[in-house]
């Protein structure tokens, strides 16, 4: 398979171009060894983070990684506590997003996901009995058969805020509705027991996730935008320190290249969230099938010692040709 040919960001190159130090084998041995990762308690970034590790540790660098939650993890990366994130979901984190670009201490690299989106979701029994728009929702026919409850995950998650403000604003209808909230796994195990009786039941769902794997759930169409513009379509974004990116453009450059699909990573949280397989060796998997996206990952990056990137890896992972 050719090898992506995409160009760097804008961000990026504006971060590159600020680096004194010269495209050099001596030069890309001055970067740092370290790299680290934020990640949230959640199962796509979980195994996606643990590919990036993986692919670094076999260029030269020393990864760490620390489960932190995404308030914090904004926090410490303008604190330089902290290198990259890999999972800067919006609109559902934008207004730790915005507060943070302020600050003008964050390189935004784009997404590395594409095809996510948030929004209601249902069974699909419940969408062929007529609730196809959240609008619908505070219909008393539909919303008495959903007892007026909105299951979800964890209070302080950009879902959970979204929400909360829907309810506080009357969204849809919301005013009067109660939200149930506690974790992706508490969430999912209710929409599991509801779908398994044939019992009605609505959720803020999301992709990528293995819910719409192994799950037969539809989404709600969104006419107010709620869950934002392109009925819910969101960014999935890797974010780096300014520092990092000045002081690692080798690295920055693989993390920059670093792309999925949907599907893709929704069929690597199967394999960890589901199948509970660890997420070095679901991603591990994933990288040995998909030779050839992770040659285009490897464009023009190098081991940090200035060797080209990619028959390095090749080697350290066993990868098959592309």
């Amino acid at each position: 398979m050719k090898a992506l040919d995409r160009p760097v960001t804008l961000a990026l190159a504006g971060a590159l171009l600020a680096v004194p130090l010269a495209w050099s084998s001596a030069a890309l041995a001055e970067e740092p060894a370290q790299v680290r990762f934020s990640v949230p308690a959640w199962p796509g970034v979980t195994v996606k983070t643990a590919l990036a590790a993986q692919l670094l540790d076999a260029l030269g660098y020393q990864t760490r990684q620390q489960e932190l939650g995404s308030t914090i993890t904004y926090e410490a990366l303008t604190q330089r506590e902290l290198d990259a994130f890999l999972a800067a979901w919006l609109p559902g984190q934008q207004g730790m997003y915005d507060t943070t670009m302020e600050k003008g201490l964050i390189v935004d690299l784009g997404n590395n996901v594409e095809g996510a989106r948030l929004g209601f979701a249902v069974p699909s029994y419940v969408y062929e009995a007529g609730l196809t728009s959240a609008e619908d929702l505070d219909k008393e026919a539909f919303a008495d058969r959903l007892e007026r409850t909105i299951y979800s995950i964890e209070v302080g998650s950009g879902m959970s805020e979204i929400l909360n403000g829907a309810v506080e604003e009357d969204t849809y209808g919301l005013g009067d509705w109660h939200l149930s909230e506690t974790s992706t796994p508490g969430m999912l195990s209710a929409v599991d027991a509801a779908i398994n009786r044939e019992e009605w039941i609505v959720f803020a769902g999301w992709t990528p996730h293995w819910m719409n794997i192994e799950y037969d759930v539809k989404y709600l169409e969104d006419p107010q935008d709620m869950w934002g513009p392109e009925q819910g379509s969101s960014d999935v974004k890797t974010l780096v320190t300014s520092d990092f990116a000045e002081a690692a453009p080798n690295a920055t450059r693989l993390l920059d290249q670093i792309r999925f699909s949907a599907d893709d990573q929704s069929a690597m949280i199967l394999g960890f969230s589901y199948e509970e397989r660890e997420p070095e060796a679901v991603a591990l998997d994933w990288i040995r099938s998909n030779p050839g996206k992770v040659q285009a990952f490897l464009e023009g990056v190098t081991t940090r010692d200035g060797e080209p990137g990619w028959p390095v890896v090749q080697q350290a992972l066993e990868i098959p040709d592309a």
